[in-house]
């Protein structure tokens, strides 16, 4: 539900501030290998698991989230607006 929520909030609010040029987004992470999620990093049925389920067949690292946010907040991405960009590997799509 809260998901959901995030995302009727991103639309709304691309289509209330897009008018005065402001963009609005959102990034939708998968899997991250951090010192959050180090339990289940360090789980090999979990990562097991998570690999088999993931195209690309690995862990995301924190750093590759960050592209992704400079896209959304630099000049190249300045047209998207109202858009959740999900960067989990494929997994979703694999689902």
């Amino acid at each position: 539900a809260a998901k959901g929520g995030v995302m009727a909030l991103v639309k709304a609010l691309a289509v209330e501030l897009g008018p005065q040029g402001i963009t609005c987004n959102a990034i939708a992470p998968g899997y991250f290998a951090t010192e959050m999620n180090t339990a289940l990093v360090e789980n090999p049925e979990f990562s097991a698991w998570l690999e088999s389920r993931v195209p690309l067949q690995r862990w995301a690292q924190p750093e590759e989230i960050a592209g992704a946010a400079v896209f959304l907040a630099a000049k190249a991405g300045a047209y998207v607006n109202g858009h959740i960009l999900t960067v989990d590997g494929g997994m979703v799509i694999n689902a």
